[in-house]
């Protein structure tokens, strides 16, 4: 069984949820510009390092580079990002968990959008960033990771 080209009705989302459910992946495709996808690919051997590679292919089929908002297409399990949003390779994919959090929600039939869908994708996000702090053997990386999950912890304590 295919995965539906659009995840809209509720026929077609019931049939991502039960292909997502036996263990479907997508062939991830990434497509743009050849730095974008330089950049994209980092990102995502990142997240083959802190084990979440699988999580993005379970539910999302594809990152597409645009000039304007990156943004989660649900109806399509896509991104589409800008070339800042991958500009950083490691904040490029906590970003690709986060979106993928809320493509999982929205499949399962939750809010996935708003202040307390946002909160627990964020969440993840900073998960990810922890596991890949203790996963990468780079320090590079490991200072990355340290200094966005300062920003995050900074932007908590502002509210």
């Amino acid at each position: 069984m295919a995965f539906p080209k659009k995840v809209y009705t509720e026929k077609e989302v019931e049939k991502a949820k039960k292909l997502v459910s036996e263990g479907y992946k997508h062939e991830l495709k990434v497509e743009g510009s050849a730095e974008f996808k330089r950049k994209v690919n980092q990102a995502l051997d990142l997240l083959k390092i802190a084990k979440y590679f699988e999580l993005i292919r379970t539910y999302i089929r594809e990152i597409i580079e645009i000039d304007g908002l990156t943004q989660l297409r649900e109806t399509e399990a896509l991104i589409w990002a800008n070339k800042f949003a991958v500009e950083n390779p490691v904040d490029a994919a906590s970003l690709f968990v986060q979106k993928t959090n809320h493509m999982k929600e929205y499949l399962e039939g939750k809010e996935y959008y708003g202040g307390q869908a946002e909160k627990r994708s964020v969440e993840k996000r900073i998960k990810f960033l922890e596991k890949l702090k203790e996963e990468s053997t780079e320090k590079r990386i490991k200072d990355e990771c340290n200094r966005l999950l300062q920003m995050w912890e900074d932007a908590s304590l502002a509210y």
